[in-house]
C-alpha cells in the first residue's frame, strides 16, 4: 500500500506542529521557573531533577522532547510568522461594544475603537435615529461604511455581499447624525486573530506546565502519599500489560487509518470514535487490573502490613495507591492520545487521496484534531472514576469479584439514563429503579461523548469543567468509601 507523497507532509503535520509549539512554550516556562528556583533554593532545584527522573514525568519528558524537536526542525516549513503574530494579538481580539449618544445634526462624532480590519469577523450598528458610519472624517455622506435607518440593525459579516469598509488598524470610527434629535448608537464588533488555531496553543502550554506543577506540588506537600504513589507507579509501568496496551493501541490506530469503513466519506468519524473508545477501554482495564494487583494482593500477601508498620497511615496508603495507579493511566492517555491525534490528521489527507476528493487544507486537519482532544480528557475522567471505585472494592475483595462489580457499575453507569428516558422507563417500577440506580451509581454516560465528538461537535469548556467537577465528586466519594472499608480491615 502506497503512502502519501511527501508533498502532502506539511498538511497533516501542521496540526501536530502547532501542538508542539504549545509544548515548547510550556517547556520554556518550566525552564525559567526551574532557573528561578535554582537561584533561590538550589537544593529544591536538585530535588526537582530527581523527582522528574524517577516518576512518570520522565517518559512524558521524552515525549515532550520529541514534540520540541518537531517544533524546531519543522519550523522552516511552517507558518511561524503568522503563528507568532496571532499569539501576540490574542489579548487584543474579541467582542467589543460601544454605546454613545450622538448630538443632533453633528458630523463626524468620534467613537474610539481598537481593531484591525483584517481580523474583523462581524460588526453591527443599531441606532434610534438615522445615522451614517464612516471610517474617516469628512466622508460620512460621500463614502459611508454604513447607512443606518432608525430602529433598524445594520450587520456586516464576511459572507455578506457588502464591502467591509475598513482598512488597516482602526482606532476610531465617525458617526454623522442627520436627524433633529440626539441619536443613541451602539457599535458592536467582533475580531479574531488571522490564525484562530492559535487560541489552543496557550491551553497546551498550561497543560504542560500544570502537569509538572501538580506532580511536584503533591510530592512536596504530601511526601508520604507521594512515596507510595511513586513506588506503585513504577510497579505499574513495569508490568508487561502496560507496554502491551501502549503497543496494541498504537498499532490499532495505524491500522484504523487504512481500514476501509465504507461510510461514504465519513471514515474520519469512525477513526475518532474507535480511537477514543480504544483508549478508554485500555485505560479502564489497566486501572482495574492494577488496583486489584496493587491493593488487594498486597493486603492478602501481608505486604500492606509491612508498609503500614512504618510512619504511614492507612489514609496515606489508600490515597498513595490511587495516585500511583492514576499516574500511569495519565501517561497511557498522553502517549496514545498523541498517536491518535497524529493518525486523525494523517487520515484526513489519506482519505482525500483514496476517494479522489479535493485535498483538504491543514486547517481542516487541525479542526478534526481539536475536536477530538476534549474526548481524551473526558475519557481520562471516566477512567479515574472507575479506578477509584476499583480501589475501594480492592480493600475488601480480590481481583475477580472486583472486575465483575466494576464491569456491572460501568454498564449501569452508561445504560441507566437510556433506560429512564426510553419508553420502558415510563413504567413506574422501572422508572423508580432507574432513578435509584442513577443516585447510587456514577452517571458515566455524561462523560461518554464520543459520538458527538466523532460527529464534529465542539465540546464547550464549561461542559468539560462541569464534567471534571462531577468526576472529582465521584472520586472523592469512592475514596471515602475506600478509607471507611480499609480503616477496620484486619491485616494480620
Amino acid at each position: 500500500m502506497m503512502l502519501l507523497p511527501l508533498a502532502n507532509l506539511t498538511l497533516w503535520t501542521t496540526p501536530i506542529w502547532l501542538i508542539s509549539v504549545g509544548v515548547t512554550l510550556g517547556a520554556a516556562v518550566l525552564a525559567i521557573l526551574w532557573g528561578l528556583l535554582w537561584l533561590v533554593a538550589r537544593k529544591r532545584a536538585e530535588e526537582v531533577i530527581a523527582l522528574v527522573s524517577e516518576g512518570i514525568l520522565m517518559p512524558i519528558t521524552y515525549l515532550f522532547g520529541a514534540l520540541i524537536a518537531i517544533c524546531l526542525l519543522a519550523a522552516p516549513q511552517m507558518p511561524v510568522r503568522l503563528t507568532l503574530e496571532s499569539l501576540r494579538r490574542l489579548t487584543s481580539v474579541g467582542e467589543r461594544s460601544h454605546s454613545v449618544e450622538v448630538p443632533a445634526r453633528s458630523d463626524d462624532f468620534s467613537v474610539p475603537v481598537a481593531f484591525s480590519a483584517d481580523e474583523l469577523t462581524h460588526y453591527d450598528v443599531v441606532s434610534d435615529q438615522d445615522v451614517r458610519l464612516a471610517a474617516e472624517k469628512g466622508v460620512g455622506f460621500t463614502a459611508p461604511v454604513a447607512v443606518v435607518r432608525g430602529s433598524e440593525k445594520f450587520t456586516w459579516t464576511p459572507k455578506s455581499k457588502l464591502p467591509r469598509g475598513f482598512q488597516g488598524n482602526v482606532n476610531e470610527v465617525f458617526i454623522t447624525n442627520v436627524g433633529d434629535a440626539p441619536a443613541k448608537v451602539t457599535f458592536t464588533y467582533g475580531s479574531d486573530v488571522r490564525m484562530p488555531q492559535a487560541h489552543h496553543i496557550p491551553v497546551v502550554t498550561l497543560f504542560t506546565v500544570g502537569l509538572f506543577v501538580v506532580y511536584l506540588g503533591i510530592a512536596w506537600l504530601a511526601p508520604g502519599i507521594s512515596n507510595i504513589a511513586l513506588a506503585t507507579a513504577k510497579e505499574a509501568i513495569g508490568q508487561p500489560l502496560f507496554l502491551i496496551f501502549i503497543v496494541l493501541g498504537s498499532v490499532a490506530f495505524v491500522v484504523f487509518i487504512y481500514v476501509p469503513y465504507n461510510t461514504f466519506g465519513e471514515d474520519v468519524k469512525m477513526l475518532k470514535d474507535s480511537g477514543l473508545s480504544t483508549i478508554l477501554v485500555l485505560s479502564i482495564v489497566f486501572g482495574l487490573w492494577t488496583a486489584s494487583t496493587s491493593v488487594a494482593d498486597e493486603i492478602e500477601g501481608k505486604t500492606a502490613l509491612t508498609v503500614l508498620s512504618k510512619p504511614i497511615s492507612r489514609r496515606q496508603f489508600i490515597l498513595g495507591k490511587y495516585l500511583g495507579i492514576l499516574w500511569p493511566i495519565l501517561l497511557m492517555t498522553v502517549i496514545l492520545g498523541a498517536v491518535l491525534l497524529t493518525a486523525i490528521s494523517y487520515k484526513m489527507v489519506y482519505d482525500s487521496r483514496e476517494t479522489s476528493n479535493p485535498t483538504p487544507e491543514w486547517q481542516q486537519c487541525y479542526a478534526e484534531v481539536a475536536q477530538t482532544s476534549p474526548g481524551l480528557l473526558l475519557g481520562f475522567f471516566e477512567a479515574a472514576v472507575m479506578t477509584a471505585i476499583s480501589v475501594a472494592i480492592s480493600t475488601r475483595l480480590p481481583m475477580l469479584p472486583n472486575l465483575i462489580i466494576c464491569g456491572a457499575i460501568y454498564v449501569i453507569g452508561h445504560l441507566t439514563p437510556l433506560i429512564v428516558q426510553s419508553s420502558v422507563g415510563k413504567n413506574e417500577f422501572v422508572q423508580f429503579f432507574g432513578k435509584l440506580l442513577a443516585v447510587i451509581s456514577p452517571m458515566l454516560d455524561n462523560l461518554n461523548i464520543q459520538a458527538a465528538i466523532a460527529g464534529g461537535k465542539t465540546v464547550p469548556w464549561d461542559y468539560i469543567g462541569l464534567a471534571g467537577l462531577y468526576s472529582a465528586i465521584c472520586i472523592a466519594i469512592a475514596l471515602l468509601v475506600a478509607l471507611i472499608l480499609f480503616e477496620d480491615r484486619d491485616l494480620a
